[in-house]
Parts: C-alpha cells; sequence; structure tokens
C-alpha cells in the first residue's frame, strides 16, 4: 500500500494558523475530535503543530471541544 504525502509538506506550509477554522476542520472527525496522523498521512512535525492549532482554535471558540 502506497503510503500518503503530508498536505503541510506538499503545500509547503511552515505554520499552521488556528484562525483557518475550514482547514482545521479538515483533521477533525464529526465528534471534534482529532484524527490520528495515519488516517490523513500527516507527517509527526505537522501533527504536532495540528495538535496545538487545534486546541488553540478550541480555546478560542472557533472550534468546539465536543458535539453534542
Amino acid at each position: 500500500m502506497e503510503r500518503k504525502q503530508c498536505y503541510f509538506c506538499d503545500e509547503k506550509m511552515d505554520k499552521i494558523d488556528y484562525k483557518d477554522a475550514y482547514l482545521i476542520r479538515r483533521f477533525m472527525n464529526s465528534q471534534g475530535k482529532i484524527y490520528p496522523p495515519k488516517r490523513h498521512g500527516i507527517c509527526t512535525k505537522h501533527q504536532r503543530t495540528l495538535a496545538q492549532a487545534i486546541k488553540r482554535a478550541r480555546v478560542m471558540a472557533l472550534a468546539p471541544f465536543v458535539v453534542k
């Protein structure tokens, strides 16, 4: 099986902006949980920064903590 390429490496994105809610929502499921790196093929470096951006977006009320 062919390995997926990291979206952020392909787009040459150094920083993941927590204010970009549409981009962040792509990496969360319908319950508001963060997808694991294997799901989208995100590299370790970008998975850490993505998780941090999602957590910041949650605090700023741009992304949900939990969807009821």
